[in-house]
């Protein structure tokens, strides 16, 4: 979506939305984790993932892209980021809010929304949620329409081939189905618990087991 902006290589994301670009209303490939959530463990602690919860778009052998849910950015606003991007109107119609979606390539913008609309560039990534990466669906809210539900996030979470089912037989992440209402509901300080609940773990007890190994 940033003019600018290219994405890295294709270990580092799916050929699916390399260069953010996709066929309109394209599937996601069927993959493992395509359209589940990826929820850290107590023990992730790194900066960008520590008590993340990651939509996964596309779980490839050529490896895994993901949004994280629940890292909202104060600024820019919607509203600044049009204008820089030279999409009218401004103020727009319309507001969404605005994510670190990971930490691969923050000067690209990807759109996570519902299904109810898609444009060029749209990748369905189950028959609910899709993720745009064209300008299209920022021209659309900002005039009033677009989809009903979704959000910009600036960058991505990405693995390489086999990187993100390693981290899964190490422990670093949780697996567990999604819903349209985590995705984007806005209480984000509760959701990486609310998306153990999915599990029925209590992340206590678990942090505690995991100290304990």
């Amino acid at each position: 979506m940033a003019r600018q902006a290219k994405t890295k290589t294709a270990a580092q994301v799916p050929a699916i939305v390399r260069d953010g670009e996709a066929e309109a209303d394209e599937t996601a490939p069927e993959g493992l984790l395509t359209g589940q959530l990826l929820i850290a463990m107590p023990t992730m602690n790194t900066p960008h993932f520590s008590q993340a919860v990651i939509y996964v778009c596309a779980h490839t052998p050529e490896g895994a892209m993901g949004i994280v849910l629940n890292r909202p950015l104060a600024s820019p606003s919607f509203g600044d980021l049009l204008e820089q991007l030279e999409v009218t109107p401004v103020p727009p119609v319309r507001q969404i809010e605005l994510f670190r979606g990971g930490p691969v390539d923050s000067a690209r913008g990807f759109v996570l929304h519902t299904a109810d609309w898609t444009g060029d560039g749209s990748l369905m990534v189950d028959p609910q949620v899709a993720l745009t990466a064209s300008l299209d669906v920022l021209k659309a809210i900002a005039d009033g329409g677009g989809p009903q539900r979704g959000f910009l996030a600036l960058g991505y979470a990405g693995w390489g081939p086999g990187q993100l089912d390693k981290e899964l037989s190490e422990n670093a992440w949780l697996s567990a189905p999604a819903s349209v209402d985590l995705l984007f509901d806005t209480d984000h300080e509760t959701k990486w618990r609310r998306a153990m609940a999915i599990l029925k773990v209590d992340p206590i007890l678990l942090s505690q087991t995991a100290g304990h190994a």
